[in-house]
Order: structure tokens, then C-alpha cells, then sequence
């Protein structure tokens, strides 16, 4: 019982570190306890968004979005998108419950400034739902301050025990509705177990949108 709490405090732990941004972006906002929308159904965008992988063997990510859930969010990965924000990054941590990426520094020599970086723009406040961390379920990767996630995005692979704390805690802005596979197939990819940044890079060619 010791060991499972002990895995479980090492997993939500390597969630909360998600994201790193320059502290002049931190909105000082830790006591406020951010609301959680409940009861709202969400309703997928027009269009949909496209993650293409420069390795054909990763294929391509559609994700459905979530305006009516994550506005702002919603609102930010589409901006950073069509400015090729994410063109050559990576996903940078791959396990078999998740994986992440949209950090600039994932574009650099250097792996271990992985997870720290973020855009030029403002941090995005808090938008929680009651939407469970289900497989396929997109989230915006944030530092313990709920009012920090910024360009860092992560997609669920599975849901269990040790991440059924995400619910409510981070905030869910779309589903991925096609390529799933691939998503499992860069999840399973080896790995540095220090950190589960894949071994070789595995990194995104460009994130377009197109009409569901």
C-alpha cells in the first residue's frame, strides 16, 4: 500500500511539472481555487486540428476541439498552430499513459531543458471541466499554479488510477478522433527512464486545421 501511494504521489508529481514558464508570465493566483465548469456537454469546433509527424511512421494525430469547454486554450493552440509555433518540436515524454509535447525548447540540442518552455504570449487561466482524463482526451500542460498552461499540450493514453487525479485539474480542450494508433505508437517508443524523453526525437512536422 506504502509503494502504490509512493507510485502514484511520483506519477501526479511528473503531471504537475508539466509545464515550466518564466516566472514573470505566473500569475499570482495560487490561493484562488479555480471553477470547475460541470454539467457541460462538449461540442466539437468546425475544424478539426491536424498534427502531421516528420517520421511516416507516426503518421498523423486529428483532434477534435473544445470552444465551448476551453475557449482560451482553444483559442491559443490555434494561434500558436498557424504561426508554425509547433513546426519541429517534439513530443518530448512519451509513457504509456501519456504523452506530451508543444515545447519550444524541444527544438534545441540540448534534452534537458525539455517540459520548461513556453510561447511569448501570456499564460492561459484555468478553464476546468467535469470532462474525465478518458483515452484520447487533450489537456493543456501547466506548472502547480492551475493558471499556467500556455503552448504545452499532452494527449491521454489510457485512463487509471494513478491519473484519475487530473480530472478537474487540468484543463481538457479537445479529443483526438482519428489516429489514436499512432498516438499508442509514439507512447511505446524507448525512452530515457530519468525522464521519458524518447530516445530519438520524435517530432512534429506541422499542426493544420481542416473542416470535420
Amino acid at each position: 500500500m506504502y509503494s502504490r501511494t509512493l507510485t502514484f504521489i511520483a506519477l501526479l508529481t511528473l503531471v504537475i511539472g508539466f509545464s515550466s514558464c518564466d516566472d514573470k508570465k505566473k500569475p499570482t493566483t495560487l490561493s484562488t481555487k479555480p471553477v470547475v465548469k460541470t454539467g457541460v456537454t462538449p461540442i466539437a469546433d468546425a475544424e478539426v486540428a491536424v498534427i502531421e509527424m516528420e517520421q511516416s511512421a507516426f503518421g498523423k494525430i486529428k483532434m477534435e476541439l473544445y470552444s465551448n469547454i476551453a475557449p482560451e486554450m482553444v483559442k491559443r493552440f490555434k494561434e500558436l498552430a498557424n504561426e508554425g509555433f509547433y513546426n519541429g518540436s517534439t513530443f518530448h515524454r512519451a509513457q504509456s499513459i501519456v504523452i506530451q509535447g508543444g515545447d519550444p525548447n524541444s527544438k534545441d540540442t540540448d534534452p534537458t531543458n525539455d517540459g520548461q518552455g513556453s510561447s511569448k504570449l501570456p499564460n492561459v487561466p484555468a478553464e476546468f471541466s467535469d470532462v474525465r482524463y478518458e483515452r484520447g482526451i487533450v489537456g493543456a500542460a501547466r506548472t502547480p499554479d492551475p493558471n499556467t498552461a500556455n503552448c504545452q499540450f499532452y494527449i491521454t493514453i489510457q485512463r487509471t488510477k494513478e491519473n484519475e487525479g487530473w480530472d478537474k485539474q487540468y484543463t481538457v480542450f479537445g479529443k483526438v478522433i482519428e489516429g489514436m494508433n499512432n498516438a499508442d505508437t509514439i507512447s511505446g517508443v524507448p525512452v530515457n527512464q530519468g525522464n521519458y524523453r524518447p530516445l530519438e526525437d520524435v517530432k512534429i512536422k506541422s499542426i493544420t486545421f481542416q473542416p470535420k
